[in-house]
């Protein structure tokens, strides 16, 4: 036992003291939140207003323009009647400001000319003066089908501006029809007003709760536990690896046995992938309370779905149970290979599991209760994955838990035994690949 836990200290140490073990720790939850928060806060930024000359030579779309403009919270868009004597005064760049609604300044143009070249060069040669940023041509025959807009704009790369002016100009088009048929707009909103649709889920015991929330909680605890597994199931591949090409094995060998020296391997490096992810884990849910907080996102906070420290326990357990599965074969890997790329290259078909059981999560959050869900939920391999987002959506019965953590244990027995017996032959082979045959053979040596 004392050998045992010396191994364990020795391996947890060698990984978490090593710079690439701490920045990791660190910069995981750093790039969540510049990942999460950064966008967001670009996207509020605000410049001067858009400037936007309207050439409507029937002038019955720009007023409805202006108010489709408005009903969409774009901003306060205001109107400014012209004509091609009238100067405007260059643009003058402003302060960006944070939080403010994208302003609309509509320029109404009349031309002397009517011809649509003579009226497009005009519009051009005032946004080369930069009297204005864009303009829109709005056709004679607006209503009609085949009628075409043609918008230009200096902010060529401003998606979100030429969506806002296209969905607009589609309400301001559609109100003219309406008009034009002599319809009621009014009452045609109001008969074609979308229901209010309010879904939720129900847990076993009939109480509400809300889907989407349980969707994203899934899918992370999924993630987290499929990149944890992933990240430690090649630390373990290497460190076998490292042992076998320095031939520290042959030293080790002599003072523990190998199904010692292997299940203290297994245990450091567990422990240290239990404490990342712990860590990570208390860092996602403090930045996303402290950030719904501050933006007062309370009814974001009451969809999150509530985790009982059962159910943590649970999910901690058969994260141990996945590490210890999928732990053993890569350190069966790394017994029988010579070299790190070797071992990822043979390490495809455990990936190919983990990601496998990543795929059947999504299935589990869609119907908890139905057989697949069952089935993948206690079988091995994939019980690690699956059987946490199963209690998160719906918590199974009991015996179905006891039966995922006793097949998955016996799992765990055979495994280890598998390997034990390969890495006490395979750690001592150099120089050649082994094939199939001579590891069936080492599991057989006495």
């Amino acid at each position: 036992m004392r050998k045992f836990l010396a191994v364990v200290k020795h391996e947890y140490r060698k990984i978490v003291m090593r710079w690439s073990f701490i920045l990791g720790t660190l910069l995981m939850p750093a790039m969540a939140v510049i990942f999460a928060f950064v966008p967001m806060l670009i996207f509020s930024i605000r410049s001067e207003p858009a400037r936007i000359a309207v050439y409507d030579p029937d002038g019955a779309i720009t007023e409805r323009l202006e108010a489709a403009l408005t009903r969409q919270d774009a901003g306060p868009a205001k109107i400014e009647r012209m004509d091609n004597t009238d100067t405007v005064s260059p643009l003058e760049p402003k302060q960006p400001s944070v939080g403010q609604s994208a302003e609309f300044k509509l320029l109404r143009i009349t031309t002397s000319s009517s011809e649509p070249e003579a009226v497009r060069s005009e519009l051009l040669d005032r946004i080369r003066n930069k009297e204005f940023d864009s303009y829109l041509i709005i056709p004679r025959d607006a209503t009609s089908p085949e009628a075409e807009f043609e918008y230009r704009s200096r902010r060529g790369g401003d998606f979100v501006l030429s969506s806002t002016i296209r969905k607009a100009l589609d309400e301001a088009v559609r109100s003219q029809r309406l008009s034009d048929a002599k319809i009621d707009e009014t009452e045609l909103r109001r008969l074609t007003a979308p229901i209010k649709f309010d879904a939720k889920g129900l847990d076993e015991t009939g109480t509400e709760k809300d889907s989407g929330g349980v969707f994203v909680a899934s899918f992370v605890i999924a993630l987290m536990i499929y990149l944890t597994l992933t990240i430690y199931g090649q630390a373990i591949l290497g460190a076998v690896v490292e042992e076998k090409e320095t031939r520290i094995a042959e030293i080790l060998f002599s003072s523990a046995r190998p199904i010692t020296l292997m299940f203290g391997k297994l245990v450091g490096v567990g422990l240290a992938g239990l404490t990342q992810l712990s860590i990570w884990v208390i860092s996602a849910v403090s930045v996303i309370t402290f950030a719904a907080l501050q933006a007062d996102l309370r009814p974001f906070l009451k969809s999150v779905p509530s985790i009982t420290p059962g159910m943590v326990f649970l999910f901690l357990l058969f994260f141990l149970l996945g590490y210890f599965i999928y732990a053993s074969i890569y350190a069966l890997i790394g017994s029988a290979v010579t070299s790190v790329q070797e071992g990822g290259q043979f390490s495809f078909p455990a990936v190919v599991l983990m990601l496998i059981s990543f795929y059947f999560s999504f299935a589990v959050m869609r119907d908890p209760n139905s057989s697949v869900s069952f089935w993948v939920s206690i079988a091995p391999f994939f019980a690690p994955i699956t059987m946490p987002v199963r209690i998160l959506a719906e918590m199974p019965p009991l015996w179905q838990i006891g039966l995922s953590l006793a097949l998955n244990i016996l799992a765990i027995v055979g495994l280890m035994w598998v390997a034990a017996r390969v890495y006490r032959v395979g750690m001592l082979i150099y120089g050649k690949r082994a094939t199939i045959p001579e590891i069936w053979k080492w599991m057989r040596y006495n």
